[in-house]
């Protein structure tokens, strides 16, 4: 192993303890870290909704404590006891568990399985594919999973909800990007013109929508990509034409749905869950080689909101879970 994994490095760790709920920039050794066959030296991370909620305490993410934080990471393997990764080797790895039951990948160094290792695909840096991160899979796998379920773009427009934040600017562009008209709600009126630059033909103020209490309404949107959940996905359940489908990504408008079974068999609608941490290897795989060719969103730098060190995480967590996200915030761990 590299002398340099037997030094310390920095990593945002998160307590539970006598002194209280907390997130603080430590030095560990690689000893410190949950187990694992491979060594990354993480290049870069980023900031998703669940990430704050698991940094600040304000959502039951951690399932044991102290671990590091960060449920993303983008780096170069510096230690491999595995033969399908070498020294070298770029790769990246979200969900499967970081920041959940083991360590994640805000760390200067990291050691994961490498079952759960993906390398990079041809067509992304390392960066990029943490400006896509475990949003944009996210985002990918809700319209993989559209599709997979009959959605077609000639059915109709696609609505995304929440359209400002990281999953839902990124899937108005991935829509865009494979044929689709791609409209978005979002409560940021102020953000219309860059949700249009990033494909969006329709926006939707959250503020003016009405949902009636009726079982079945008049139909607008062929399909959904829904990062809130609550009252929002209850009234698309209502509006979404027949044989469309609803991907349900988030619930940060709340964890209960009001509908009936009409829609589902009057018109046949789809309800799918999104579950990012846990998709399983080969879609996983799958996806990712998308993201880098066909569905990489073209305008990724547009995406981009800022570029943060990973010893100045505290205040964009706090404006995540205050509503303030605007597309993707970037922390540089060792980029």
């Amino acid at each position: 192993m590299p002398d340099s994994i037997n030094e310390t490095f920095k990593a945002l760790r998160i307590f539970d303890d006598e002194h209280g709920y907390r997130n603080e920039i430590v030095e560990q050794s690689i000893d410190d870290q949950s187990a694992g066959d491979v060594v990354i030296r993480v290049a870069w991370s980023g900031i998703n909704y669940k990430d704050a909620l698991a940094a600040t305490g304000k959502g039951k993410i951690l399932r044991e404590y102290p671990l590091n934080g960060g449920i993303d990471a983008a780096g170069t393997v510096v230690h491999s006891e595995s033969g399908e990764f070498a020294d070298g080797d770029a790769v990246l790895i979200t969900g499967c568990g970081l920041s959940e039951t083991r360590d994640g990948g805000y760390s200067e160094y990291l050691r994961v399985p490498s079952k759960w290792l993906v390398p990079l695909p041809e067509g992304l840096t390392l960066r990029e594919a943490m400006l896509l991160g475990t949003a944009g899979f996210t985002a990918a796998l809700g319209l993989w999973r559209l599709e997979a379920n009959g959605q077609r773009p000639d059915m109709g427009p696609v609505v995304v909800t929440g359209a400002t934040g990281g999953v839902g600017s990124i899937a108005i562009d991935i829509l865009t990007r494979a044929g689709y008209e791609a409209h978005a709600i979002s409560g940021k009126v102020e953000q219309f013109d860059w949700l249009r630059e990033l494909g969006a033909r329709q926006c939707v103020s959250r503020n003016e929508l009405y949902w009636s209490e009726k079982p079945l309404d008049s139909a607008h949107w062929a399909g959904a990509i829904d990062n809130v959940g609550g009252d929002m996905l209850s009234g698309l359940t209502r509006v979404i034409k027949p044989w469309g489908s609803i991907a349900a990504c988030g619930m940060a408008g709340g964890i209960g749905v009001k509908t009936t079974v009409m829609p589902f068999i009057i018109r046949g609608i789809g309800l799918l869950g999104i579950n990012s941490a846990g998709c399983p290897y080969p879609i996983r795989k799958e996806l990712w080689t998308r993201l880098a060719g066909d569905w990489k969103p073209a305008h990724l730098d547009r995406i981009e909101n800022t570029e943060a060190p990973l010893d100045g995480l505290s205040g964009y967590f706090e404006n995540a879970l205050e509503g303030g996200s605007l597309g993707r915030v970037l922390v540089r761990v060792g980029g």
